[in-house]
């Protein structure tokens, strides 16, 4: 009966079916969480294993995908021990889709960490991190200046081209024209 449970929950967990306990639940056991934190309850996944040594700042969003991890089992075997460690996400930071910030790691303060970036050490505050391994590409200040520069060239969009704001099928095909080899910016 026993392995016929634990088969049934790995076929949930590769299946995604089964992603663990819900935010209030990793909060009852001892994570902490921030207030304004924005993130995809259906794909982002946290260390329900050792949650308590997961701290995440205020105003944080997550894009859909990241991963917290709390420990690496990759000593168990030989060492009979599992590395473990905190992970503090700092206020205003921002992490993209498919990221993983391993155990011990400390993103500081108004960061934003690049898509399927793989955070494997401490990130300064007002930092902008990117790869795999995560690397410092640039300061914060200097990416959003770069990016002023670029929106003074390319197409912007109000709020009437987004789902919440009742985007029309001819819309949808303007910016499917407009984004043919660049992009562009949305409210």
């Amino acid at each position: 009966m026993r392995l016929l449970k634990r088969l049934k929950s790995t076929v949930k967990s590769f299946l995604g079916v089964d992603k663990g306990p819900n935010l209030n639940e990793l909060r009852e056991m001892g994570m902490r969480v921030g207030e304004n934190f924005i993130y995809d309850a259906g794909s982002t996944r946290f260390d329900s294993s050792h949650c308590w040594l997961i701290e995440i700042g205020d105003n944080v969003t997550f894009g859909p995908g990241v991963y917290l991890l709390a420990h690496d089992a990759s000593t168990k075997k030989e060492l009979g021990y599992t590395k473990i460690g905190k992970v503090k996400i700092g206020d205003r930071t921002f992490v993209g889709a498919n990221s993983i910030v391993m155990p011990g790691v400390s993103v500081g303060e108004n960061c934003i960490i690049g898509a399927a970036s793989v955070v494997t050490h401490d990130v300064e505050s007002n930092s902008v991190y990117v790869g795999n391994p995560a690397r410092y590409l640039c300061s914060v200040q200097e990416y959003y200046d770069k990016q002023r520069i670029r929106m003074e060239d390319l197409p912007k969009y109000d709020v009437s081209y987004t789902i919440g704001g009742g985007i029309t099928n001819d819309k949808k095909q303007e910016m499917i024209n407009d984004l043919k080899d660049k992009i562009g910016f949305v409210v």
